[in-house]
């Protein structure tokens, strides 16, 4: 059907040149006529205007009886093909109203018949969803991180172990090459190599500054996958090597003064009694047994190291820590009341824990405290544990007292100078500023950590999608590959202003990922972006960020590489992907990074499917299809992703009844809309 301006077009001209006719013609007979009244020209007036008014009319009424419906009924077919299911109909009208009936009946017969299907589907189904189910509970809670890889290195499945080991790494996702995760070369060659009968592999992995123990077996299953389970040994690592070296250099020189002594010990065996030579050996002996001795001390001190190493110390949350001292203490008279901003720190808890219950019931007493509050303080690259009391500082000789208290009573038990030594820390004494309170300071390690932890960790919604092992290898040719076979990376910017060639940039990039014609909820990139630039208050209007929102963003030469990396091997697309194409690849050179991949635009593809609706914007057509906006998501980069994803899906299928299955068409197709220039 013609598009609405076309047909008006149309039909003004139409009428004008009819007009213009009539007059011409009227015209002509009152010249030709020889005598004409007053009644006859009125009469010839009349006439000349009847034709274009009868079209006017007849214009407006082809337009309410006839192509108004049409459109509507059009638009009721597009909802239909892409929403069933969708509420709000459009009953036909004008002179289509004698088709209600069967159209109403052609919808129920279709929506029953889709029903039906649904129906025997899910009665097939059940039973794989049973298992699915307990396979995502047992493998939550599995504490070792697993990744299934199909036989092109793609991810199938992982838990939230692995998840927690990539934290925040945006080359972990379902369907992502194994590759973009762990870029090892013996890796890959080792998956391509596994037995099929199931033997394990075992490989040290060094990546990142970290060391990876990987298991590897092949599945049996039909597509080759392979099961990986990993293992974080960096801290085991890094013990052994602090350890390992003074080992190393201790043995030789034990065994050199031993073997000394042993010689002197024969000689002096045969020596002469009252001898010169005898007295030699003797003092011999003695400087070799004083030699040994301090190695021997040197080989204890390192043994009783080994015992509280700090390759036992990990990252702590304040507020864990000290509600596990508060639920041990066993003093009901002595309140133990955590204040301050609580923080990180990294040490070895169960000891330190320990050494704070053996301290504690010493520091009561001393101090006749009825109350003891705790406050984690940040110095400069320590964190402080504070423990405070009213009343008056402690004493250096009664702090060096205590140092020396075993933290219980059993043999060779660590003392508390053994647990600061562990933490490479001491502690002092000091009074506070209103002189009525003081306080002991324990000196920890730092971490790099700062954001609060998750409170539960949630169940992924997808955790696994076997069908990827279906699709094609990652190096078959895009522009052949079916559209629901494709990795297709949905996004959106928010920018300081619409003249991007003027100045304007991104201060925020929201992304999410469609694998195998599904949106993945969890599988997201949403990110803030300092634009080193005062937000304009009319921007902010708009998207609702401003200047101290972004301030301790990263810059965009830092997101951009991350984001690239989110992309993987996948397809781009966007809505009026033009403006936010643009966007990004202004900052290409400066960030290092290309963004060269094919995109698909849902405004350009929605235009050609639908030529003659005016609006298509992504309001218009989120409530043409019945996409919903959550709450406080319009204008933000990931509600406006996720919306263009939803929109996507709608459209693939009458893509596909259109006869475009391929990237190559779907670009092909949307080559043929009209686009404008952008920034």
């Amino acid at each position: 059907m013609p598009k609405r301006q076309h047909l008006l077009g149309i039909w003004l001209a139409l009428t004008g040149i009819t007009a213009l006719v009539c007059l011409i013609l009227g015209l002509l007979l009152d010249s030709i006529l020889p005598t004409t009244s007053t009644s006859h020209r009125i009469m010839l007036v009349i006439l000349a205007c009847m034709t274009p008014v009868l079209m006017t009319l007849g214009g407006i009424i082809l337009e309410q009886n006839l192509f108004a419906p049409l459109r509507r009924l059009q638009v009721q077919f597009s909802r239909l093909v892409a929403n069933p299911d969708a509420n709000d109909d459009f009953t036909p009208e004008g002179w289509l109203n004698h088709l209600a009936p069967d159209f109403d009946h052609l919808k129920k017969g279709w929506r029953e018949d889709r029903q039906k299907l649904i129906s025997a589907r899910q009665s097939g189904a059940e039973d794989a969803m049973r298992i699915r189910h307990e396979l995502e509970a047992v493998v939550q809670f599995l504490e070792v991180p697993l990744l299934l890889c199909d036989q092109h290195q793609r991810v199938l499945m992982l838990n939230p172990a692995a998840e927690a080991l990539f934290h925040d790494h945006p080359a972990l996702g379902l369907g992502r090459h194994l590759q973009q995760l762990l870029p090892l070369p013996n890796l890959s060659e080792t998956l391509k190599k596994l037995p099929v009968d199931g033997s394990p592999r075992q490989l040290l992995l060094h990546h990142e500054d970290r060391w990876l123990r990987c298991n590897i077996r092949r599945v049996s299953a039909n597509q080759g996958e392979a099961l990986l389970t990993l293992e974080d040994t960096t801290e085991a690592h890094t013990t052994h090597q602090r350890w390992r070296q003074p080992l190393a250099e201790l043995l030789p020189k034990l065994r050199g003064h031993a073997a000394t002594l042993s010689t002197t010990a024969e000689a002096l065996s045969s020596a002469a009694n009252n001898s010169l030579i005898k007295e030699k050996l003797e003092n011999a002996m003695h400087q070799e047994s004083q030699k040994l001795g301090g190695l021997i001390d040197q080989l204890a001190h390192l043994l009783e190291s080994l015992q509280l190493d700090q390759g036992r110390l990990s990252d702590t949350w304040s507020n864990d820590f000290i509600s596990a001292l508060v639920d041990s203490w066993q003093n009901s008279h002595v309140m133990i009341v955590p204040i301050g901003i609580p923080a990180w720190f990294r040490a070895d808890s169960p000891t330190l824990l320990a050494m704070l219950e053996r301290l504690l019931p010493e520091l009561i007493q001393t101090t006749q405290a009825s109350s003891i509050e705790f406050e984690i303080c940040l110095g400069n690259k320590r964190v402080y544990l504070d423990i405070i009391w009213k009343g008056a500082a402690l004493t250096q000789q009664t702090l060096e007292t205590w140092r020396d208290l075993p933290l219980s009573e059993q043999p060779l038990a660590p003392r508390i100078c053994d647990v600061l030594n562990q933490h490479n820390s001491d502690w002092w004494s000091l009074p506070d500023h209103d002189r009525e309170h003081a306080r002991l300071r324990i000196p920890l390690p730092a971490t790099d950590r700062h954001a609060e932890p998750n409170k539960s960790i949630q169940p992924r919604p997808e955790f696994h999608d076997f069908s990827i092992a279906d699709l094609p290898p990652p190096k078959s040719e895009l522009a052949d590959l079916n559209l629901n076979q494709l990795e297709m990376i949905v996004f959106d910017t928010e920018t300081t202003g619409l003249k991007l060639r003027s100045g304007d940039t991104i201060v925020s990039i929201g992304a999410c990922r469609v694998v195998n014609g599904r949106l993945l909820a969890t599988e997201k990139f949403d990110q803030l972006v300092n634009p080193e630039r005062p937000i304009p208050a009319t921007s902010t209007a708009i998207h609702g960020l401003t200047d101290e929102d972004v301030k301790h963003a990263p810059p965009l030469k830092i997101v951009l590489p991350r984001f690239r990396a989110f992309i993987g091997q996948g397809v781009l697309v966007a809505h009026n992907a033009a403006f936010d194409l643009l966007a990004i690849q202004m900052h290409q050179e400066e960030s290092g990074v290309v963004f060269d991949m094919p995109i698909l635009d849902t405004l350009l593809l929605s235009r050609v499917i639908d030529p003659d609706i005016d609006e298509h914007s992504l309001d218009a057509l989120a409530e043409r299809f019945q996409i919903h906006f959550p709450a406080g998501t319009r204008h933000t980069a990931l509600g406006d992703a996720r919306v263009t994803a939803e929109l996507l899906l709608t459209l693939l299928p009458r893509l596909e009844a259109r006869g475009v299955h391929t990237l190559q068409q779907a670009l092909a197709l949307q080559a043929k809309a009209e686009t404008i220039r952008v920034g």
